[in-house]
């Protein structure tokens, strides 16, 4: 009996903790796992070290970084042409608009500073008043965008919305998608769990019909049908189209994100709560919602990567987001042939955002995540 028990308790020889650290142990444990792991890597290797010295040739040795007529490129075809991207800088940025008047683009240029200074501070730990910075963020921030983007007030002349496009409307129309949807999502994830069946039903019937149809059709539907549904005289432009369109079809998506957190959370939470005497909205917003939230992080988050990214279908109904702004400049009679570096700068701005959210996502969910502290 003593030597079955010895030989089920008898742990297996293994490394001591702290034997192997640094860079040398995370490679042969990450990269050199296992035979298919070693193979893959070797393979990854053998094409890194084949692609990557002729690219940054191009892109970085090579490249014409100034200048401001296509002959200085056409005379060294063997880099890329950067000075296109700093001759279109401001139209694949900020639009027709702001591209075809210099003197306005201090309005684009000053909305982005004042987002990034009330988003930087929220994403350190240390920042006193988060509280405060995120009202300005979420409540303030879009008026002064209007205010400053689309003009109209306090002499700034009207920029029409026809002509937004690049990095800027892709920017609006995400902000736009986000702010609205994760309210909306929230609400319709309680309402499909609620124990009213009119609620239920209406939520589920909301959230299955959104989910079930392509982006595209639902931009190119709320382009064209959506002003059926107003009165005679009542129009919205294509940009506010797009916007309900995409915060229609987003908010779905968000509800099951959150949906799947809440469905997470343990029955005892819910017992617990009602035992204490808590009513619904109560033990909802200050005990329940919480916890599903935070386990949604990761899955909301992705949703909001995926809308940043689905943007770019917005040219389906005319308009000129940053991926088809950076390919209409390539396009031009003055810079025509040199789509490559436009798409390399529109995918890394797009890479830039969406690596961003991802980190401070995780970032976010490592802090959160109570469970496994010590």
């Amino acid at each position: 009996m003593i030597d079955d028990l010895k030989t089920f308790t008898t742990l297996p020889d293994r490394a001591p903790p702290g034997s192997e650290i640094g860079l040398i142990a995370w490679i042969r444990q990450n990269l050199f796992g296992s035979a298919g792991s070693s193979i893959t890597t070797l393979i990854l290797v053998f094409l890194f070290l084949m692609y990557l010295p002729p690219f940054v040739e191009w892109a970085l040795i090579n490249a014409n970084w100034v200048g401001n007529e296509r002959s200085i490129c056409d005379a060294n075809k063997a880099g890329a042409c950067w000075a296109f991207i700093g001759v279109r800088m401001d139209q694949i940025l900020f639009g027709l608009y702001f591209g075809a008047n210099p003197d306005q683009v201090w309005r684009p240029v000053t909305i982005f500073i004042i987002f990034f200074t009330l988003l930087i501070p929220l994403m350190i730990d240390k920042t006193p008043r988060k509280d405060i910075l995120g009202i300005l963020l979420l409540l303030v921030f879009p008026a002064l965008f209007y205010v400053l983007i689309y003009g109209g007030v306090f002499g700034i002349p009207v920029a029409d919305t026809t002509q937004w496009g690049g990095f800027l409307l892709t920017f609006a129309l995400a902000f736009i998608g986000i702010l609205f949807a994760l309210p909306i999502g929230i609400l319709l994830a309680l309402g499909r769990r609620s124990e009213m069946p009119v609620i239920r039903a209406i939520c589920v019937t909301y959230i299955e019909f959104w989910r079930g149809t392509p982006l595209i059709t639902i931009l190119f539907m709320a382009s064209v049908m959506l002003p059926l549904f107003f009165p005679a005289g009542v129009d919205f432009d294509k940009v506010v189209r797009a916007m309900i369109g995409i915060t229609l079809f987003q908010s779905a998506y968000t509800a099951e994100a959150v949906r799947g957190g809440l469905s997470a959370i343990p029955k005892g939470q819910y017992e617990a709560a009602m035992a204490l005497g808590l009513g619904y909205w109560k033990r909802t917003i200050f005990i329940i919602l919480p916890q599903g939230l935070k386990i949604s992080i990761p899955a909301i988050v992705n949703t909001f990567i995926a809308l940043f990214k689905d943007t770019s279908l917005v040219s389906i109904i005319g308009l000129l987001d940053l991926l088809n702004m950076a390919q209409t400049a390539s396009r031009s009679l003055e810079w025509n042939g040199y789509d490559i570096e436009g798409y390399l700068f529109a995918g890394f701005i797009f890479w830039m955002f969406c690596f961003g959210m991802s980190r401070y996502s995780q970032n976010l969910e490592r802090k959160l995540d109570t469970d496994r502290r010590n």
